[in-house]
């Protein structure tokens, strides 16, 4: 090795050194409290609401956005942001709406050291509103059942929804990654898409059609009613509990079991490339069942409605109970 190479290691392995001995001496001298490091800290500001409305609209980026009941009948929106990442809440017409203004610069965006996370709590004194619309990108959203809404809109990018408010007529919500659950709601219909995560549909009541698209991702509906369900995914398992349409129940996936307890509709369609369909119903159907390279079990009824149920590679087991 050149004497000049083992110079600048030598030089460079000196720099190294110096630089950990500056940053420990830094850290003891503030009791390694990484906080200290934080190039952009955590505020919490209240925002204080005094005029009336019905419509909610919100926009935010990182934030963790949280519902909850007033508890001295005011509204008032607490955001824990960042000193250059701030929040708007303003009534206008009858929308009350919660955005996020970022006044950060360039270099703003190349510290190392980020510590906390945003987020957004709305306290609201009344228990039903008109209309609820989020624009999220990376964050969660919890809404409690102590609110019902004449519509719900959601779309995030990254983050979970819980979501237990009612909805007169639509309720949907979209996400790219992260998972949806409800729980304990009606709703005037459902249109909940994901394309990597899980769904979770319990003890819900939907007066028309409910729509469940999960690309990637295992769906469970357990306790629900609706007029109609339709599914389509690519990869994921699809479990039904005490289920019950009126009209029709689709399910299409290309990998993933179907599986059904204690379910029922006017009509069924399943279709899955590689995956097995079992399960109970509870009325007679006429079976058109076929697998290329499955075995098939299904009741030999000649009365019902009708239920197709195709698989590529994989089992048809259904069996007809009366509770």
């Amino acid at each position: 090795m050149k004497k000049t190479t083992v110079i600048w290691l030598a030089a460079a392995a000196c720099l190294v050194l110096a630089g950990g001995a500056i940053f420990c001496l830094t850290m003891a001298a503030n009791h390694w409290d990484f906080n200290q490091l934080n190039s952009n800290k955590m505020e919490t500001k209240t925002i204080d609401i005094t005029e009336n409305f019905q419509n909610i609209s919100i926009h935010s980026d990182t934030e963790a956005i949280e519902f909850r009941p007033s508890d001295d009948g005011k509204c008032r929106v607490v955001c824990l942001e960042r000193e250059k990442e701030t929040h708007t809440a303003t009534v206008l017409g009858d929308m009350l709406t919660i955005e996020r203004l970022d006044s950060r610069n360039w270099y703003d965006h190349l510290s190392l050291f980020f510590f906390g996370n945003p987020a957004i709590t709305v306290y609201l004194p009344q228990p039903e509103y008109a209309s609820l619309l989020i624009e999220e990108d990376t964050g969660d959203i919890s809404i409690p059942k102590d609110f019902a809404f004449d519509s719900i809109d959601m779309s995030l990018s990254t983050g979970d929804v819980d979501c237990r408010a009612s909805s007169s007529g639509l309720l949907r919500v979209k996400t790219s990654t992260g998972d949806i659950y409800l729980e304990g709601l009606s709703a005037g219909e459902l249109d909940l898409t994901v394309s990597t995560g899980r769904v979770s549909v319990q003890s819900v009541v939907c007066e028309g059609n409910a729509g469940i698209n999960v690309s990637i991702g295992k769906t469970n509906l357990t306790d629900v009613s609706c007029k109609s369900i339709s599914s389509y995914g690519s990869t994921g398992d699809f479990f039904l509990k005490n289920v019950f349409a009126s009209e029709m129940i689709s399910i299409e996936r290309s990998t993933g079991d179907v599986r059904f307890e204690q379910c029922d509709a006017g009509e069924m369609t399943v279709f899955t490339d590689t995956g097995d369909v079992t399960g109970s119903l509870l009325s007679a159907k006429v079976f058109i069942a076929y697998s290329d390279t499955g075995k098939i079990d299904v009741p030999e009824t000649t009365s019902g409605g009708k239920c197709r149920i195709t698989t590529d590679t994989g089992d048809i087991r259904i069996e007809i109970i009366n509770r």
